[in-house]
Parts: C-alpha cells; sequence; structure tokens
C-alpha cells in the first residue's frame, strides 16, 4: 500500500513540476526536484500577510525552501518570533529561532538558510512557544487541503513533533503558499501522517480548504529505525 501511494504522489508531482517549467513559471532552470521557487512568492507572502490570522499571530514556523523567504522575512519584518527547522532536524535543538528583536541583520537577509544559521540560536522542542501559524510547501496541493512535498517527509514529522509537545493545534493556522499551477482539482494521495492545510495562498486568491486534516502527533508505526535514529529529537521523544 505505502509503495503505491508514493507512485501515485511522484505522478502528482511530475504532473505539476512539467507544468510549471512548461509555463516558465520557477525562476530555477527547472522545479523537478524541490519546493518550487515560483515566481510571485513575494505577491503570496503579502497575500498571506493580509489574513486576520496573521496579523494577530505572534509566533510562526515556516519551512526554510526559497519559495517562502518573503514569507520568513514579513514574518520578521512584522516583528513575529519565527522558527525554522534545522536541515534534517539533525541536531538535539532542532529549531532556529529568530527573534526580530534580537537581529542585527535585516529581515530578508536573517529570514534566509544560510544567514539564519549564523544568526539565529537553536532549541529543543521543549523550549518553543506555541505556534499561531504554520507554513508548509507544497509541489502540490487541492482545494480539500491535501498537499505533498518533495517526499522527504521532513515537514509532517516537525509538525509531529510540535504536535506532540502541545505547539500546535486546532486553532494553530497551517498555509501553504504556491504558484496557481500547484493548486490542483484531482484528488491527492494522502497518509494519517500527512499534513493537510487549512489554507492556500497563491498570487492572485485565498482558498480555504473544505476538508483539512492534521495528525494529532507522532505516529510511530509510519516511522522506520533508521529514520528515529537520524532525528535526535524523536530519539528523545521515543524514551519518554
Amino acid at each position: 500500500m505505502a509503495a503505491t501511494h508514493d507512485k501515485a504522489k511522484q505522478r502528482v508531482r511530475t504532473e505539476v513540476w512539467d507544468a510549471l517549467d512548461a509555463a516558465g513559471a520557477v525562476h530555477n532552470d527547472t522545479a523537478h526536484g524541490r519546493i518550487p521557487h515560483f515566481k510571485g512568492a513575494e505577491e503570496a507572502a503579502d497575500r498571506l500577510a493580509e489574513l486576520d490570522a496573521w496579523k494577530s499571530a505572534r509566533v510562526i514556523k515556516a519551512v526554510p525552501d526559497k519559495a517562502q523567504l518573503p514569507v520568513r522575512a514579513r514574518a520578521l519584518a512584522d516583528g513575529k518570533v519565527l522558527y525554522m527547522a534545522v536541515p534534517k532536524l539533525a541536531t538535539a535543538k532542532p529549531f532556529y529561532v529568530l527573534d526580530p528583536t534580537a537581529l542585527d541583520v535585516p529581515p530578508y537577509e536573517a529570514a534566509t538558510s544560510r544567514v539564519a544559521s549564523t544568526v539565529a540560536p537553536t532549541a529543543d522542542v521543549d523550549a518553543l512557544r506555541p505556534i499561531d501559524v504554520v507554513v508548509l510547501g507544497s509541489v502540490a496541493v487541492n482545494r480539500s487541503g491535501a498537499r505533498i512535498g518533495k517526499g522527504a517527509g521532513y515537514s509532517d514529522i516537525e509538525f509531529a513533533l510540535l504536535s506532540e509537545a502541545g505547539l500546535v493545534n486546532a486553532d494553530t493556522l497551517i498555509v501553504t503558499t504556491v504558484h496557481e499551477l500547484q493548486v490542483i482539482d484531482t484528488p491527492i494521495p494522502t497518509t494519517e501522517h500527512d499534513v493537510n492545510v487549512d489554507v492556500i495562498v497563491t498570487p492572485d486568491e485565498v482558498i480555504t480548504c473544505s476538508s483539512p486534516f492534521r495528525p494529532a502527533g507522532i505516529l510511530w508505526n509510519h516511522l522506520d529505525a533508521a529514520k528515529v535514529a537520524a532525528i535526535p529529537a524523536l530519539e528523545a521523544r521515543k524514551g519518554r
């Protein structure tokens, strides 16, 4: 069953990547193999910032992908605390903490993965504050809220860790910013560990999803031993 789901997801990714490439809708030579760095990401970030949930948010968790760089920079410029994951969650303190009141570099610079790794302290899950908005990157998403990333699975694990710690809940807004070509009408195969989104934001539209779903915590039976061993925060939680 897992293999069937993986193949179906990869077909969807390939179709969306091909469509983006054909339209010249990304900044890279190709969209393939990554969270697309789509043209219009700045406009999508501006549209996200117009939402009441964003305006009232104090803490944002965002993926480190280039497509969401304008969102991260906007969070810091708006005075919000920003959390970003350490690559592959590979350290015992797996989140960068960017506090705009403590930064001595401009928001756009601080929000890049390269600079964040040099200016932001790291923290373990238990040291974080409750999160108001979670911003995910996507390869494809549909109007029900189902989404898929590039296939590494780290966003789902990050969310599971935060959920297990009580830092995200039913009131936390889960959003993704994407190009309009990444919003598809076809079903997206998902499993119970896949995080869906409440809202999709494109450069031109805000879409409220019809049936979003979020896992309640870590689903250990969905994680193999090698993945757990590679992520210290998972290892630490498993022993509790």
